[in-house]
């Protein structure tokens, strides 16, 4: 057939096709394994310049937004947009930021225990037993806040809600301390809690400011705390508030026994036991403190009813403090401080509870005049004072007499005058039966005559 004979026939012999010598040798040489193609790395392009100011203060969060826009290029234009918006609300370029934080470290010539400059940590005791810096916002919605070491915000008080700010001397230290002791409105201790705060009520704030010392104090600075209660003033000013931080002033009360650990030194408190825990009383212009520990209380005028004295002995005494809802009893003081402290509840009326309501309505602005009524108050305690022996007064009274009754006794008493005392005992025996007893004697003499007569 001759699709078969077509298939049988001899294959046609193949004429070599002759090639360059160049062209042979590129084909003779072995093949090289295929090399991918390297892949094209575009160039990074600078980060825009807002997001290196708006994180300036964050470098850590700044690396992260660099990451996140070199992995996606995209992003750039947004996270710009927001650090602008950033720069907007709260400038950089400012020597005091807009929010105007006054922080301790900023005041040259205040030291706790830090050169000037350094980031200033202050030991706080109450609500948290620990260093925090401390700042505070001079602004209508500011306050003071403690912040921790991580930049939180550990505690804070607004300072619309302050109720009192002390600045009291640290007792029985060898350097000069003030413990700040910022009391909040129905965080006294004393008052009852409205219902809505019982669950979580306000506690006072206290920390401790060391005075510079040495090396530390810088010329021309005050190194106590002075600038420190000024700034913290002006922020209560700017938030619409009337109160002042409250010093100890020996016209209202100091100690008639001079500061232990440095002589020479008026002291402001008095030692006292609640229970078993001791503190200090601080008698001040505005009521009477009792610190430093918890629970720490603030008696304002207007919360006390009266004043009285216990368990006066000769040498300590119990002062009772009596509110509208508790009475609470300091112990242990010393005698020394009676005649002080009693001036004290005289001169601001504390020891009648007639004149309470006066006090209250005087903190509620009710009276016309405040002038006017702190005279006819002052009028109204001193006449109480002329008319009544105070509760000390009369105390001390008894005490004496007790004691004069007893050298009494010990100098009448002699042992010789026993005998003597018995025979003018006889002598007035005698004298009474001539005088009271002849009838009954008599009788008896004649019954006896009856009976011999008998006989």
């Amino acid at each position: 057939m001759a699709f078969t004979a077509l298939n049988n026939r001899a294959a046609a012999s193949t004429v070599p096709i002759p090639m360059p010598a160049q062209a042979q040798a590129q084909a003779q040489a072995p093949v090289p394994a295929p090399v991918p193609a390297p892949t094209s790395v575009p160039a990074t392009a600078p980060h825009p310049q807002e997001i290196d100011d708006a994180f300036a203060g964050n470098k850590e969060l700044r690396k992260r937004v660099h990451a996140a826009i070199d992995q996606n290029p995209t992003q750039g234009t947004l996270f710009r947009d927001i650090s602008t918006y950033i720069l907007n609300q709260s400038p950089q370029p400012a020597a005091e930021p807009a929010t105007k934080k006054r922080k301790l470290e900023e005041q040259s010539g205040e030291q706790n225990g830090t050169q000037n400059g350094a980031p200033h940590s202050s030991g706080f005791s109450i609500p948290q037993r620990k260093k925090f810096t401390l700042e505070l916002l001079d602004r209508k919605d500011g306050g003071i806040r403690a912040v921790g070491a991580s930049g939180a915000i550990e505690f804070a008080i607004a300072s619309k809600d302050v109720d009192q700010v002390f600045c009291l001397p640290v007792p029985e230290k060898a350097k000069k301390q003030h413990n700040f002791i910022i009391i909040p409105v129905h965080g006294d201790g004393v008052n009852p809690l409205p219902d809505h705060l019982k669950a979580s009520p306000p506690e006072p704030v206290v920390w401790t400011f060391e005075e510079a010392t040495g090396k530390n104090i810088v010329e021309g600075e005050d190194p106590g705390p002075a600038p420190l209660a000024e700034a913290i003033h002006h922020c209560l000013i700017q938030a619409g508030t009337s109160k002042e931080v409250i010093f100890p002033d020996a016209d209202d009360f100091s100690s008639a026994i001079p500061e232990s650990h440095r002589k020479g030194e008026k002291a402001y408190h008095v030692k006292a036991h609640r229970g078993s825990k001791e503190g200090y009383l601080f008698f001040t212009s505005v009521g009477i403190l009792y610190g430093f520990k918890k629970p720490l209380a603030f008696f304002d005028f207007a919360a006390i009813n009266s004043i009285s004295y216990t368990a006066v002995l000769r040498n300590t005494f119990n002062l009772v403090i009596t509110t509208p809802t508790q009475e609470v009893e300091f112990g242990m003081l010393d005698q020394t401080d009676f005649a002080g402290i009693n001036e004290y509840v005289q001169k601001h009326g504390l020891q009648d509870a007639s004149l309470a309501a006066a006090r209250r309505a005087k903190k509620l602005n009710v009276n016309k005049s405040a002038k006017k009524d702190g005279v006819a108050n002052g009028a109204a305690a001193q006449e109480g004072g002329e008319e009544e022996e105070s509760e000390l007064q009369k105390a001390e009274r008894e005490l004496q007499e007790q004691e004069d009754e007893e050298e009494e006794e010990d100098d009448d008493f002699d042992p010789g005058s026993e005998g003597e005392s018995e025979g003018e005992g006889s002598d007035s025996d005698e004298e009474g039966y001539h005088e009271g007893d002849t009838a009954d004697v008599e009788e008896e003499y004649d019954e006896a005559e009856g009976e011999e007569m008998e006989q």
